[in-house]
């Protein structure tokens, strides 16, 4: 398997209760999984534990095969090579669409950086937009310029954290089409958190439904 998350567990420093208990999950290369619960269920937190965010109280999460955590070693979140779309898009209002894609590439040199700029702004259908401050662009162009930044990198797995909540009921549609598309053609493993079984079943090979910290249902969307 190509992510393995194994007796994931967490708490936070102040409290008795654990919000992780015994968290287990295998993802094969190219698998769009989504954690489905509703609010408060640990999903996000699943989310900062795989991204390095935040450091688990036991377990093991494993990319490729690479340890990123276990009770002897911790991988720094800028190291895994794991993209993430926040809730917010957190995009840098001070930045361009240029800029902000442009952000994560330091390792390329100008030419690479222009070449992979074009490449993704172009498969997220914005490239005559790289000029525009985030301010300009609506919800779901923002959507898509956080989606563009997070793959510019070619990340080794994407999070993506409540996608579609920021959007209106017609738009969320067509950006979870358009988003399944793209992360089909760039074959990225994908990991997204959601409350809405509609956007699980559009977008989801599998899904896991999450009930207080612990997975309840591991199967196809269309059951859940």
């Amino acid at each position: 398997m190509y992510v393995e998350i194994k007796g994931l567990k967490f708490k936070y420093k102040n409290s008795s209760e654990e919000v992780i208990k015994n968290f287990n999950l295998q993802i094969a290369e190219g698998e769009i999984i989504s954690i489905l619960g509703e609010s408060g269920s640990g999903k996000s937190t699943i989310l900062r534990l795989v991204a390095g965010l935040e450091v688990p109280t036991g377990g093991m999460i494993k990319i490729g095969d690479k340890i990123m955590v276990d009770d002897s070693i911790f991988v720094e979140p800028e190291k895994r090579g794991v993209g993430m779309v926040f809730q917010d898009y957190a995009l840098f209002p001070h930045l361009t669409v240029e800029g902000n894609v442009k952000f994560g590439l330091k390792k390329m040199n100008s030419r690479e950086k222009a070449e992979r700029l074009e490449e993704v702004l172009n498969l997220v259908n914005l490239s005559e937009y790289k000029t525009r401050y985030p301010y300009e662009l609506s919800g779901g162009q923002q959507q898509r310029v956080a989606l563009a930044r997070a793959l510019a990198p070619r990340p080794s797995l994407l999070l993506l954290d409540e996608p579609f909540s920021n959007l209106d009921k017609d738009l969320e549609a067509k950006i979870r089409d358009e988003l399944k598309i793209i992360l089909k053609t760039t074959g990225t493993t994908t990991i997204f958190v959601t409350h809405d079984r509609d956007d699980a079943q559009a977008l989801a090979d599998r899904a896991v439904i999450l009930q207080r910290g612990e997975i309840v249902q591991n199967g196809c969307p269309e059951i859940c």
